[in-house]
């Protein structure tokens, strides 16, 4: 293991985005912004962020009337459904991930609650998929420059990010030293 690996201190809760020099035959992964869900010293999971699929809620789940976009989670169980969401309250089951955020929960409820307009596109994002890491494995990345840590997002902004913007935004608020990566090409081959 790397020696910056002793500085990088990943928890449950840490938002980071990756950095386009290092991940650019990766394309699932080329300009996202991630969150982490669960972390501990076997495993890592979290989400990414800002990748819309092409798919509504509806389009997979027939019992809802929701036209939610669901989003690209990660490549690990692309064919399950995941979410995050700020309404422990009302939503049995939920994982704590920080402050007004949680994951999971109990899905036949969140489904009747959309259904009845008390969970609205603003409390819940839905995502295809999870990133996942096995020990130590994303703080090598970090040591190989794949990832950077960002700033946290509140719950309130998180879920009306904009896929197209967040990314740059997380990369430019890093600081001079990475806004030459905010502009850089989609791929780095053509410039």
């Amino acid at each position: 293991m790397s020696k910056n690996n002793n500085t990088i201190k990943l928890t449950t809760g840490t938002f980071f985005a990756s950095l386009p020099s290092r991940i650019t035959d990766d394309l699932l992964f080329s300009r996202t912004v991630l969150l982490l869900v669960e972390h501990n010293e076997n495993e890592t999971l979290g989400f990414i962020l800002n990748k819309p699929s092409p798919f509504i809620l509806n389009q997979l789940i027939k019992e809802t009337c929701a036209s939610f976009t669901v989003y690209y989670g990660g490549p690990v169980e692309q064919d399950n459904l995941f979410c995050i969401h700020q309404r422990p309250d009302l939503i049995p089951d939920s994982k704590y991930i920080e402050d007004g955020l949680y994951w999971g929960g109990d899905f036949e409820t969140i489904f009747d609650l959309i259904n009845r307009n008390e969970i609205n596109k603003n409390d819940i994002r839905f995502f295809l998929g999870y990133a996942g890491w096995g020990a130590n494995q994303l703080l090598e990345e970090f040591s190989n420059l794949f990832w950077k840590k960002i700033k946290s997002i509140p719950p309130d902004e998180l879920f009306k990010l904009s896929s197209d913007a967040s990314w740059k935004n997380s990369i430019e608020e890093l600081g001079e030293n990475y806004r030459l990566y905010s502009n850089a090409p989609l791929d780095p081959t053509f410039n």
